[in-house]
């Protein structure tokens, strides 16, 4: 195999390098390390490639904690000190910028991280059943594949979760549809776990009480979904508590269902948002838009602090979760919600909101361009711009800075997801 020195790490965790004038993507490997590699896939101006022996290791470097680190294609940097991966991902952020939007933060804010593992609250668990493996088989993708891994544990699912791995392959296996069961989604709550059942055939009763004995033994409510989303309905126990998690800071409690969006990981979102709340600063009498509210996850904070806030969404049902949410929290008087259409946001239809002195925009990974090219002169003085994507939220700063007449004031990550190469990101325009 040949040898190469790694230079960096691109948006994916994987290392880069320039072997005989092509640049390498090398899986595994990590800056400054001089690395064995074997290349699976050659193009004529680069190749992807697999780190073999790590002939000179980063002093970040760290033993992968998850058995099927490597196989599974959940996690690409857990050999990667999580203050490292941090470090990383504001890296990319910034490059983002830079090479996307010819910009640079006025400041860069310190990362925000928090626990490492046992973090994820969602998550969608792929089912097979594979004969020539042992039957059913219930986790993640393998990298670069369509099959499902052969799990026993997950690192970053929390650990009563993580042990339902394999109970969860002897209940599918005992079903009569174990070939038509194709994913169980997770939700885990303050105060219950969920998991759905996406099921393409109708269940037997003999099925219906292996899933009722399954929910009593381990504690969780199980719900089906024998369609879209939409169809998904609570099977059994019925009187399990709502799914629900509390933003202790702000004296909020909010609810949603296990098939709609909430961020991935309690504590970092809990930290954001506390960031969020004193970068956006919101006073009484202010009136601020919440863009892509969703159910209210930044909406509410921002009525706890007084001001009047307007949540826009593109789903009835998440909007009316929102309002939900709003009234069981005591802040009907302080919020309003309407449906809309963010991505093909017009002048027009941001002027029938009316006059909004700030924005929190937390748009999913396609970013907000037509919104924001929809500011004019009375646009908000202030705008939060929360971000799964860097180089979506880099292109959107670029027509606020260079066509609205922003300034990027300051941006920084947050560790959403450790062991992997997803950034989130917080970024802050002033006129």
């Amino acid at each position: 195999m040949p040898i190469t020195v790694i230079e960096s790490l691109d948006h994916e965790g994987r290392g880069v390098a320039r072997h005989e004038g092509k640049t390498i993507f090398v899986e595994g490997a990590l800056p400054r390390e001089q690395v064995r590699f074997s290349s699976y896939r050659r193009k004529p101006n680069y190749e992807l490639a697999t780190a073999g022996q790590i002939l000179q290791s980063n002093a970040l470097r760290v033993a992968p904690r998850c058995p099927h680190f490597g196989v599974c294609g959940g996690c690409s940097m857990q050999h990667l000190d999580p203050a490292g991966q941090a470090a990383a991902k504001q890296r990319v952020m910034e490059d983002a910028f830079w090479h996307i939007g010819r910009l640079r933060p006025e400041i860069i804010y310190p990362a925000i991280y928090g626990q490492s593992w046992a973090y994820r609250s969602r998550a969608r668990l792929s089912v097979r059943l594979v004969p020539k493996k042992g039957g059913v088989l219930v986790g993640f993708h393998e990298k670069r594949s369509s099959y499902v891994a052969d799990m026993d544990c997950c690192e970053v699912l929390p650990p009563r979760v993580s042990a339902l791995l394999l109970p969860l392959r002897r209940l599918v296996s005992g079903l009569s549809i174990s070939d038509r069961l194709p994913q169980i989604e997770v939700a885990v709550g303050d105060a219950v776990t969920v998991l759905v059942f996406r099921i393409l055939q109708t269940l037997t009763a003999a099925d219906e009480n292996r899933l009722r004995d399954f929910a009593d033994e381990y504690g969780i409510q199980i719900w089906l979904q024998p369609g879209g989303a939409e169809s998904a309905y609570a099977f059994h126990p019925l009187d399990a508590p709502p799914l629900g998690y509390a933003l202790p800071d702000f004296g909020l409690e909010l609810q949603f269902r296990p098939n709609e969006f909430t961020q991935i990981n309690h504590g970092i979102n809990r930290m954001l948002l506390r960031r969020a709340m004193h970068l956006l600063d919101p006073q009484p009498g202010e009136r601020i838009g919440d863009l892509f509210c969703g159910l209210g996850n930044f909406t509410l904070p921002i009525a706890r602090h007084g001001a009047c806030a307007h949540g826009v969404e593109g789903s009835q049902a998440l909007v009316n979760r929102a309002a939900q949410n709003a009234a069981a929290n005591g802040l009907s008087a302080l919020t309003a919600f309407a449906v809309a259409d963010l991505f093909k946001a017009t002048p027009e239809a941001v002027a029938s909101w009316g006059r909004l002195d700030k924005w929190l925009i937390d748009p999913p990974r396609e970013g907000a361009v037509e919104l924001v090219k929809s500011i004019d002169g009375d646009g908000p003085q202030r705008i939060v711009y929360v971000s799964c994507n860097p180089a979506t939220l880099a292109r959107d700063a670029a027509v606020l800075a260079h066509e609205k007449g922003y300034r990027l004031r300051g941006a920084g990550i947050a560790n959403m997801f450790p062991q992997t190469s997803h950034v989130e990101s917080i970024a802050v325009f002033e006129r």
